[in-house]
């Protein structure tokens, strides 16, 4: 069964990177030390920008990333810390090393999903994109989380370098025990500018072929919608949902796109969430534009194409718009 996810406008979901270091290089990562920050967020940082961003209603959702959040020697105490204060949903995005003795250090009860990143189903090509050995510590991470009860998801990025790989992932995410799989388009910031994404076509066809094929194996599938429908609106979940995404020298922004520039629209000022003044990602949230998404037009503006008269053929939808498709 496939449905679009609207924006929950009550529902406040956190990405907190804990950390930016990382012990791999991969081709794709968007994340910039001197941009976000070189030092890890203490632990007791962690819990005062915590319980700053909390729901009143304890219904937040949290996702703990770096770098390699295990790498953060202090990560279930934040994870228990995120527990005390209310969040509803923790996961820990992992490249799947586990530094740290991690998922021995925390239960099921503490972390609700361990999320895998594996872009292909061989080593010979996961690893030219993540680094030497990757695969193999990712399927043995995945083993042992799957071993001790923990809910475990993959999440795989798609660019021009991996397409080919994804119609394989169904069957080997099954053999491991996985039971949601995250498909995610190539961002290009960071390492990524360069990259080559997938178009509209190959998204539409071999993407949505591929997620059918896990949901018929037994898999929850969830990728980004990406291109609207002739007729359907576009929403920016900037304005409609609230979306948090945290790096360690107290930036804060609302949208994905933005985390390459300077234009975050909050920064924690000790313990405390400010609101930026001037011109930030807020502000550019407000206009509307023919393309629909007005951050990937500034940002990656070759991933839409006009007719001869300059009209948009297509509209792309906020990144953070998803599919998904469940069994049955």
């Amino acid at each position: 069964m496939k449905r679009t996810v609207a924006f929950e406008k009550n529902a406040r979901n956190i990405f907190f990177h804990v950390l930016t270091q990382c012990n791999l290089s991969c081709r794709h990562c968007y994340v910039d030390p001197c941009r976000h920050g070189k030092k890890p967020v203490s632990l007791e940082t962690a819990r005062a920008w915590l319980s700053a961003l909390s729901s009143p209603g304890g219904t937040g959702n949290l996702v703990l990333l770096g770098g390699e959040p295990t790498l953060h020697p202090d990560l279930p105490g934040i994870a228990r810390a995120a527990r005390k204060l209310g969040y509803g949903s923790i996961t820990v995005d992992t490249n799947g090393f586990l530094f740290h003795d991690f998922l021995h250090r925390v239960t099921p009860a503490e972390v609700d999903a361990v999320s895998f990143s594996m872009d292909s189903p061989t080593a010979r090509e996961n690893d030219a994109l993540r680094g030497p050995g990757a695969f193999d510590a990712c399927v043995k991470g995945i083993r042992e989380a799957v071993r001790l009860g923990f809910s475990v998801s993959v999440i795989y990025t798609v660019s021009g370098a991996n397409l080919t790989g994804l119609s394989a992932m169904p069957a080997i995410l099954t053999e491991l025990g996985v039971d949601r799989f995250f498909i995610q388009v190539i961002g290009l910031r960071g390492r990524g500018a360069g990259a080559v994404q997938v178009g509209r076509w190959d998204w539409e066809g071999l993407v949505s072929a591929a997620a059918l094929s896990a949901a018929k194996s037994g898999l929850t599938v969830l990728y980004p919608k990406v291109y609207l429908d002739e007729g359907e609106p576009f929403s920016c979940a900037g304005r409609d949902a609230e979306n948090y995404f945290v790096f360690p020298n107290g930036r804060v922004y609302r949208c994905p796109l933005c985390e390459d520039y300077p234009v975050h629209a909050h920064r924690f000022q000790g313990g405390r969430l400010i609101d930026r003044p001037g011109i930030t990602e807020r502000r550019l949230f407000e206009l509307t534009i023919p393309e629909g998404c007005v951050m990937n037009r500034l940002v990656q503006p070759g991933s839409i194409d006009y007719d001869a008269s300059g009209k948009p053929l297509f509209k792309v939808a906020c990144c953070m718009l998803k599919e998904e498709m469940s069994p049955g």
